[in-house]
């Protein structure tokens, strides 16, 4: 009777060692797989300064990242129909990244007929850095503001200025 007293109690110890080993392994786990990449495309809507009037001493106009203009100096902001807006972004990350923007140098903006400003890339919305709280799926809008330095008249004639600026996303 005690051998097989003793034979139950091995088998139960066995058995109650399979059920637990299982458990004890759930905390072991192979490296995650890489994170996907962080991706960032443009949109239609453009960094636009609208219309203004610079005077004799020039100034700035600056458009923050929810789109709202400014001048400072001898520059007067116009309607005239011309839109004014932020740039916008659609940026894609897995919930919990860490997202940092890194702005470009300034940008010489060419004018036609003549002319050129200089263009500083301003603040964002969202701020950086910032943390996706979306699935990668969802779409984060990010809002890119500026400001454009403008001269004289005889600098900077009436006319339409572009150029092409950068940012950088970098995934902590």
């Amino acid at each position: 009777m005690n051998l097989e007293r003793h034979t139950y109690l091995l088998k139960w110890l066995i058995v109650m060692m399979l059920y637990l080993l299982p458990a004890g392994m759930r905390n072991l786990a192979a490296q995650e797989p890489p994170p996907r990449p962080i991706r960032i495309t443009p949109t239609a809507q453009i960094l636009s300064f609208g219309a203004f009037y610079n005077g004799a001493g020039g100034g700035s106009v600056t458009i923050d990242p929810s789109g709202a203009r400014s001048s400072t100096g001898d520059v007067v902001l116009l309607g005239l129909g011309y839109s004014y807006s932020s740039a916008m972004f659609e940026v894609h990350a897995h919930r919990g990244t860490v997202i940092s923007i890194l702005k470009g140098p300034d940008v010489l903006l060419s004018g036609i007929p003549a002319g050129s400003m200089n263009l500083h890339i301003g603040n964002t919305n969202p701020g950086s850095p910032f943390v996706s709280n979306v699935n990668f799926n969802i779409a984060i809008p990010l809002y890119v503001g500026g400001t454009l330095t403008v001269g004289s008249p005889a600098a900077n004639p009436p006319g339409s200025y572009s150029g092409s600026f950068y940012i950088t996303i970098v995934r902590e």
